[in-house]
């Protein structure tokens, strides 16, 4: 008889995770969403909605075998996870990769919607306020400022540098590109949305500043999505921020049999897509192992022990901090910028393209 694995979360751990295992038991994909996005492409959608097409991949195109099913995980005992719907999916290995929260559509039209209706916001603007200097924001504001040059942008941060998660040369030198691209950079500068006066169009930061811009975009970090878990067992596994504490084969701490990937991971190491392809691929293996042999040896995850980052400015440029050095330019850009790694996550899931 198969092994049932229930795989909860369909961002790119739960999607990867899913598709490598599907061979090799009956997977189960719980998920909000008819379709797994791609991370890296979200930013360029809406100065280019027309990348959706490809960048937002429906469940049912890459897996075959797999059953995708549409919900919440609302409860979980050490046998089964308890569905938004009331349903119960028994588990003999359970994946949790909830990422962060997400109230967003749950069809790949209704998503490809909303990317338009952002599309339209910004085209109407010629004053953009982006709230948060973090890699989504100083992103957001690249594409923006390359694709729209005309619109005037304030990228306002309350940190006191730029993607604080990088080194200081990095942040430097995406601060140095912005401002070459005449965006207002406001430093140490928070916005106060309760203050925010519609018809004046005026934004008030928290040193009492006045901003005005015709619309503005939130690129904060959002929540963990973890909050299902606190009434179950696994709350006792979770750290103050909701992440789960795992051993070094990301199983959760104490649990043979339940894994975790991807940002719901406590895991001490920066929260990116491309770990988080890392962690599925971990987890997918150890499983495919425990499979074969309750016994043997499995694969530990070895976390980045330096923060690397690629951060695209616009369609060309990027900033790249690697071990061997910062960099800012065409090169990193042609790594990046061009296809925001559409294609390669494409192929990882089994599509052609």
């Amino acid at each position: 008889m198969r092994k049932r694995v229930v795989v909860v979360g369909g961002g790119l751990a739960g999607a990867l995770s899913a598709k490598l295992l599907e061979d090799h038991c009956d997977v189960t994909l719980l998920d909000p969403k008819d379709y797994m996005e791609v991370p890296y492409a979200r930013l360029r959608s809406i100065v280019e909605p027309d990348i959706t097409e490809r960048s937002l991949v429906p469940h049912a195109d890459y897996l075959k075998r797999a059953n995708h099913l549409l919900g919440y995980a609302k409860d979980v005992s050490d046998k089964a996870v308890v569905t938004s719907t009331n349903e119960e999916l028994p588990y003999d290995y359970l994946i949790i990769a909830t990422g962060s929260t997400y109230d967003g559509p749950s069809t790949k039209a209704e998503r490809i919607q909303e990317f338009h209706a952002e599309n339209q916001k910004l085209r109407d603007a010629k004053k953009v306020l982006v709230i948060g200097g973090g890699p989504v924001g100083v992103e957001l504001t690249g594409e923006i400022v390359v694709d729209f040059p005309e619109k005037k942008v304030v990228l306002a941060h309350g940190g006191d540098r730029l993607i604080e998660f990088v080194g200081p040369k990095a942040s430097k030198k995406a601060f140095e590109w912005l401002e070459q691209h005449n965006v207002d950079i406001r430093l140490q500068e928070r916005i106060n949305l309760d203050k925010f006066s519609s018809p004046s169009h005026v934004y008030t930061t928290s040193s009492g500043a006045s901003i005005e811009a015709d619309c503005h975009f939130m690129c904060v970090g959002k929540k963990i999505g973890a909050s299902w878990m606190k009434s179950t067992f696994l709350s006792e596994k979770q750290d103050k921020d909701g992440r789960l504490g795992v051993d070094n084969f990301l199983r959760v701490k104490g649990r043979s049999n339940i894994f975790a990937a991807g940002d719901i991971t406590a895991v001490k190491e920066i929260k990116q897509g491309y770990l988080a392809g890392k962690h599925a691929q971990v987890v997918s293996n150890n499983v495919k192992r425990l499979i074969a042999n309750p016994s043997s040896k499995l694969c530990a995850y070895k976390p980045l022990a330096t923060p690397m980052a690629l951060i695209s400015l616009g369609r060309r440029i990027a900033v790249a901090q690697v071990p061997i050095g910062t960099f800012l330019g065409r090169i990193p850009g042609m790594i990046k910028s061009k296809d925001l790694f559409i294609t390669m996550t494409r192929k990882g899931l089994g599509l052609k393209s």
